[in-house]
């Protein structure tokens, strides 16, 4: 069971203070928070591509690369990289050349984002959207699998027998699929065999193990080793000493920023009740201390069958001493109980879903 932490590298207002970190400060954070997650023994740790004032990275290789030489043993990946409006020669490169800076640590998560400014921005027609990322995955792959590659699609220049350099240290780059939920990518990453990132940020998380089966029997259809094949869940969550705490810290910053997004998208306010509710054992948040975090995780492994995990942490502005904390506690507090009760099952040989 790997276990690490998600970021958007945000920059609303610290809601105490009214405070707005600059892109470069809330960068340099990030590449620390990166370098304290690889120390405290966290597997993973993932940085979001965004092209919006209110989130700091639109390039998440070239933060993860400035964190690279200073960490061991952490895995680096996009969460996510907005495929479809980016040139895959271009993403395949960056992350072969995360990959021989951390010597094999890159992986990149594609998928379609959840905003959409980055489709004007680069030039790309909306009601492409799903054409995009079909073609533009499909020759990522391609390239991945071959250093000479020949491609023809309808949204981009034709490829003829050409070199894409540098090549990595991995053989195949890891290339995850990032899916909010949706079937259709679920399935689309089962048939072709890649491994399946779902955002699990609202609901009970019970409810994506029918997902889950469902890329498994993809998977199986199309002839791939199901067993080799991870599942990860990106959750929103806190650690603190104390539930309570953890409550209190995360909640300000969790709720302005999902007001934001209810007024842009047209959902309805979020409040303290609704957070409460989520943060009960079967609801999405993972908050609290870390005996409760680890129970829950422990609970997504056993039912949805989830081999990664990532604490998406902060959400909205928080003081980054807070989130350091957080941290620390899920590397050294909360990783070792999942750790310890995922290999008592091996040990046991006690089915999983």
């Amino acid at each position: 069971m790997e276990i690490g932490i998600s970021t958007f590298a945000e920059t609303t207002p610290d809601v105490r203070t009214g405070k707005v970190l600059s892109h470069a400060e809330r960068i340099r954070e990030v590449v620390e928070e990166i370098i304290f997650a690889d120390q405290v023994g966290l597997d993973v740790f993932g940085v979001g591509e965004h092209h919006r004032k209110d989130y700091a990275v639109s390039s998440p290789a070239m933060v993860l690369a400035a964190a690279a030489p200073q960490t061991k043993r952490i895995r680096l990946t996009s969460a996510v990289t907005v495929l479809s409006s980016a040139d895959p020669v271009r993403v395949f490169q960056d992350f072969a050349t995360l990959d021989g800076i951390s010597n094999g640590r890159a992986e990149i998560m594609a998928g379609r984002g959840s905003f959409i400014e980055s489709f004007p921005l680069f030039g790309y027609d909306l009601n492409d959207y799903d054409e995009l990322f079909d073609e533009k995955l499909e020759l990522l792959l391609k390239i991945r699998a071959s250093e000479k590659v020949t491609w023809k699609g309808g949204h981009r220049p034709a490829i003829q027998d050409r070199g894409v350099y540098p090549r990595p240290v991995q053989d195949p780059l890891p290339v995850w699929i990032g899916s909010g939920g949706n079937q259709e990518s679920v399935v689309r990453a089962g048939l072709l065999g890649l491994p399946l990132v779902l955002a699990i940020i609202g609901g009970r998380p019970t409810q994506f193990a029918p997902l889950v089966q469902l890329y498994k029997r993809a998977a199986a259809h199309a002839g791939h080793d199901v067993s080799k094949l991870p599942v990860a869940s990106h959750s929103h969550g806190f650690v603190a000493e104390d539930t309570e705490l953890a409550a209190d810290k995360f909640f300000p910053s969790t709720q302005y920023s999902m007001n934001i997004l209810a007024r842009e998208r047209g959902w309805g306010p979020y409040d303290r009740s609704s957070f409460d509710m989520a943060r009960s054992f079967e609801g999405a948040l993972y908050v609290g201390d870390p005996e409760t975090v680890a129970r829950k995780i422990i609970h997504l492994r056993k039912r949805v069958g989830v081999t990664r995990f990532f604490l998406h942490v902060p959400v909205g502005s928080m003081p980054h001493e807070d989130v350091m904390k957080a941290i620390e506690l899920l590397g050294t507090k909360v990783a070792p109980i999942v750790r310890e009760e995922v290999a008592k099952w091996e040990a046991a040989g006690e089915p999983q879903e």
